[in-house]
């Protein structure tokens, strides 16, 4: 059994394998970006964003020299920012370094938000190492395989595995297609739900599909009740439709990107605590503010309630020496936060457009290029 796993493996996997826009060529790079994409992230919502990312970034020389702000709006919608950044970092140490990208694993876990994991990825896909990687899907499919119950959050069981995995990947002669093979097949047949047991090339020796168990496996955790948080948020547009933002600090959630002004709060909050919030982020001040919906956004690690208010008439400008930064932009001009978007759709017909007090002589504080960091 264990001398033909990587043939069943391989065999399945060259008349199944799917079809994706980084395979079929050795371009490290390429596989790099898409290796962090898929981090955390479904293969059918990468597609897009890797074709749109490349087109940006050709060259690992390109991504290093962009405005980071460029590098987040192309990033826009795909969550755990962090990821891009470490890319970008990432990228600008290779340069430093001479412009040549990794070719061991061990070399590439060296950088900025590549792990384990990644790392065996792209050293066996682009350089043939053999390696095997462990991710969510490999960990499924021989959880099950071998009935192990084991919590596959820890380092031991991981390195348990990939003990097992090595001879195999070894025998393989085929790395880089051995791990895409058991990702591919935890990730279309030995799904979390209702796996495909019936065409699985594993099936006549996974002992828990003879014992019938394959939803044991794995070991599932408890899990925590998410906490829930709340915060308000306030939309000011001026006299050309441009909405208010203020950038996130460079430390800490969703840094570097752009939302509306916005507090925490641990009530209900109020017009008088959007009128403040506004004054205190912005520098702006209005005399009224309308409630107009709340938005809730789902993070990895809590939930959040944000309540918009609307603001129609204001006074004042934005102060470039504030912290944090503050300025009038269109939507599509800077990367913003999902719920910032989630906000910025909510109904207009309570939210009419924002307008200067009469003989205000403020001067707007322009929104930056998209070519341009603010």
């Amino acid at each position: 059994m264990s001398a033909t796993l990587h043939r069943r493996l391989l065999a399945w996997y060259d008349a199944h394998r799917r079809e994706m826009p980084w395979r079929g060529h050795p371009d490290p790079y390429a596989v790099w970006v898409s290796e962090i994409m898929l981090q955390q992230t479904q293969v059918e919502t990468v597609r897009g964003y890797f074709a749109r990312f490349i087109d940006a970034f050709p060259t690992v020389a390109a991504l290093a020299a962009a405005p980071q702000q460029a590098v987040l709006k192309a990033w826009e919608g795909l969550g755990y920012y962090s990821r891009a950044r470490n890319l970008q970092k990432s990228a600008q140490t290779v340069i430093a370094q001479g412009g040549s990208l990794p070719r061991s694993s061990e070399a590439w876990a060296t950088l900025s938000g590549v792990g384990p994991y990644t790392a065996a990825a792209i050293a066996s896909i682009c350089f043939g190492e053999p390696t095997p990687v462990v991710d969510g899907n490999v960990i499924r499919v021989f959880a099950r395989y071998f009935g192990w119950a084991d919590d596959f959050r820890k380092p031991p069981a991981r390195a348990k595995l990939a003990d097992w995995l090595q001879p195999h990947i070894e025998a393989s002669k085929r790395p880089g297609d051995f791990n895409q093979a058991m990702m591919d097949l935890g990730a279309t047949l030995c799904t979390p739900r209702t796996p495909s047991c019936g065409t699985c090339p594993l099936r006549g020796n996974c002992l828990a599909r003879s014992e019938g168990r394959q939803d044991e496996f794995p070991a599932k955790p408890v899990k925590k009740t998410a906490p829930t948080r709340q915060a308000l948020a306030v939309l000011v547009r001026d006299e050309s439709g441009r909405a208010l933002f203020t950038q996130r600090t460079e430390e800490g959630l969703l840094s570097g990107l752009w939302e509306l002004p916005n507090s925490a709060v641990t009530r209900k909050p109020t017009r008088r605590d959007a009128l403040r919030t506004l004054r205190e982020q912005t520098g702006l001040a209005a005399a009224r503010a309308e409630p107009l919906g709340t938005v809730t956004h789902v993070f990895s690690h809590f939930r959040l309630l944000l309540h918009v208010f609307a603001v129609a008439a204001f006074s004042g400008a934005p102060d470039p020496t504030r912290r944090p930064p503050a300025c009038f932009a269109f939507p599509d001009d800077l990367p913003l936060a999902t719920a910032t978007r989630r906000a910025l759709a909510l109904p207009r017909s309570r939210a009419p457009r924002s307008h200067r007090n009469r003989g205000s002589t403020a001067h707007w504080q322009q929104a930056p290029r998209r070519d341009q960091a603010p």
